[in-house]
């Protein structure tokens, strides 16, 4: 099996920062005034809407995370199912960017919409799917 395209390799990588990422809030949802307290300074809103979301924040990080982790694996290894995860998980970000921006005017979201647009499109292009030619486990 020959080595993953470099934009493959990058989007592993991408998706696997996410799972490292996704993994570090929800320690820090966990442990609350642990060592990861800090990174709440990055985005205090987060934090309090993951408050308010309860126990079903924590849900939703470990999902978050797992999703990414399977995405990384997946696209390394070409599986199909991990090209289709990742599309999948692009656009539910893409969806969740776009309702920030305008349902709670956040305008900050909207940077990742064209990238969201773009990774989207690379993934969908012929080139990369053609990437994905046998189902693998």
């Amino acid at each position: 099996m020959h080595r993953p395209s470099t934009g493959l390799v990058a989007l592993s990588g991408f998706f696997a920062l996410g799972a490292v990422i996704a993994g570090a809030t929800t320690v820090a949802l966990l442990l609350p005034g642990g060592p990861l307290e800090p990174m709440w300074r990055l985005n205090p809103p987060a934090y309090v809407a993951f408050q308010g979301m309860g126990a079903w924040a924590i849900v939703l990080m470990v999902a978050v995370a797992a999703g990414c982790a399977c995405s990384a694996w997946g696209l390394w290894i070409r599986a199909r199912w991990g090209h289709r995860l990742a599309v999948a998980l692009l656009v539910v970000n893409l969806v969740g960017d776009a309702t920030n921006a305008l349902m709670r005017g956040d305008l900050r979201t909207l940077i990742g919409l064209p990238i969201g647009i773009a990774l989207i499109a690379y993934l969908l292009s012929a080139g990369v799917r053609g990437q994905f030619t046998t189902a693998k486990v």
